[in-house]
């Protein structure tokens, strides 16, 4: 009988041939990512820091993490912008796990200036400037302190994060921080591209892009544009808080319209399709969550409710427009749930003020277009008759059957808000209530007639 035996020596000679594979192809491994080009993702800010510019810079970040991206590099130009936008894509920047490089080609001022000073390094071009990060409103005035004073931390505690120095970065922004050597007090700061470089705000001056590559000490490399597809454009355009204070003015419109000439039409399209243009690209966002919609369609069924079931206008109604406002802001700000810590209360604030703007502008535009196309003489003045048929000429509208109602009882067929239908003797007759709202299946008694409207009042019981 043989017996199979087992040879040590082959063994051992196996496991040393598998770690020398393994060794060799770790070794090429490394060797061809050293031989590889330096991934660089790049993409623009050339345009005011908005809702627009934020879509567009966390897009990009995003997809440079998913491609692998070695370096990041951002080409500025900008005069600056919203503050919430610029301190939401200051605070990616700095979390960002891969370097982010900023050339500034031109301008990086107020809220450009703070996204600057977020990047890891800075290069500028001949001319370029950065700083005067004032924050100012609207009109170009400078805004109360207290606004200030929570850029000016923003703006030192970036440039710590970022290992620059935070008196110059709060000195942009305060004209009454003095710096020896660096600016006097009574004006605010601004660095040209030496300037900068002799205070540590700039890496080194170049021309082009490839240069800030170069300097960055990058050789062989390899760039990657950032392309906005259709859909990235659209959404950018609809989150812009002009085109989002117009889709709520065409919603408010809408509904105003509809509230006047009841029955499904013209006017409740526009206010759908506006609501669904100003809640589908914050939704898409991530701003708008679904029960910050639900929040809006609850309302706006409370108000129908308050309007066409409830005499008068009491909670029902109030609480619709309370929570279409509520249901409206918060899907412009980036609250998680009812968690609002991660929001910056002056986002809050603009949300609210560009809806409730948007609102009253609605209706007084809606009161005053209604006023101006139907009446004589305007657009379409030449839609209402003009022609009167008097009496003199023959014409009546009296008719004795109904004049015979007065004095009768009967029921109200449906809801008098004070016009309604009533049902007299089995027959139906259109009525205005004389005071009040009547309920539907109410007694009622015809009072008196006039222009072939009947006018009843409740008989209490």
């Amino acid at each position: 009988m043989r017996y199979i035996g087992f040879n040590y020596q082959a063994f051992v000679a196996f496991l040393i041939i598998l770690t020398g594979i393994h060794f060799i192809s770790v070794a090429q491994d490394d060797n061809d990512q050293k031989n590889s080009p330096v991934q660089v993702y790049k993409f623009d800010i050339k345009k005011e820091i908005a809702p627009p510019v934020w879509h567009s810079t966390k897009k990009a970040l995003e997809e440079a993490v998913a491609q692998n991206a070695d370096v990041i590099l951002i080409e500025m130009s900008t005069y600056g912008g919203m503050l919430e936008s610029a301190d939401s894509i200051r605070t990616k920047i700095l979390n960002s796990p891969i370097p982010v490089i900023c050339f500034i080609h031109h301008n990086a001022a107020s809220a450009g200036a703070l996204i600057a000073i977020a990047c890891d390094s800075i290069y500028m071009s001949t001319g370029s400037s950065i700083g005067a990060a004032t924050v100012v409103d609207q009109a170009g005035q400078v805004v109360p302190d207290k606004y200030q004073s929570y850029m000016r931390a923003m703006m030192r505690a970036t440039a710590e994060a970022t290992g620059r120095d935070p008196n110059i970065a709060q000195a942009m922004v305060d004209p009454r921080i003095e710096i020896e050597g660096v600016i006097d007090s009574g004006s605010v700061l601004t660095f040209t591209a030496s300037e900068a470089m002799k205070f540590g705000y700039c890496n080194g001056i170049a021309e082009t892009v490839d240069e800030v590559i170069g300097k960055a000490g990058i050789k062989d490399y390899e760039i990657i544009e950032q392309k906005l597809t259709a859909i990235d454009k659209i959404i950018g355009f609809l989150i812009s808080p002009v085109i989002s204070g117009i889709l709520i003015m065409v919603i408010v419109g809408g509904i105003y319209f509809e509230l006047q000439t009841p029955g499904i039409g013209f006017p409740s399209i526009a206010a759908v399709t506006a609501a669904l243009l100003y809640f589908a690209p914050l939704y898409l966002e991530g701003l708008a969550a679904h029960w910050e919609i639900l929040i809006f369609i609850v309302g706006i069924i409370l108000v129908a409710i308050e309007i066409f079931a409830i005499p008068g206008f009491g909670i029902a109604g109030i609480s619709g427009i309370v929570l279409i406002i509520t249901g409206l802001t918060l899907s412009m700000i980036g609250n998680i749930g009812l968690d609002f810590r991660p929001v910056n209360f002056n986002n809050f604030i603009v949300s609210f003020f560009i809806v409730i703007i948007s609102i009253f502008l609605s209706i007084i535009g809606s009161y005053f277009l209604t006023k101006s196309m139907f009446s004589r003489n305007r657009i379409f003045g030449s839609l209402a008759l003009e022609t009167v048929e008097s009496a003199e000429e023959g014409y009546t509208t009296s008719d004795s059957s109904y004049r015979e109602m007065v004095g009768k009882t009967g029921t109200a067929h449906s809801i008098l808000r004070p016009v309604g239908k009533v049902n007299i003797g089995g027959e139906i007759y259109d009525a205005t209530a004389l005071t009040g709202y009547i309920d539907k299946g109410e007694k009622i008694e015809v009072i008196r007639y006039e222009t072939t409207q009947l006018f009843v009042r409740k008989i209490e019981n």
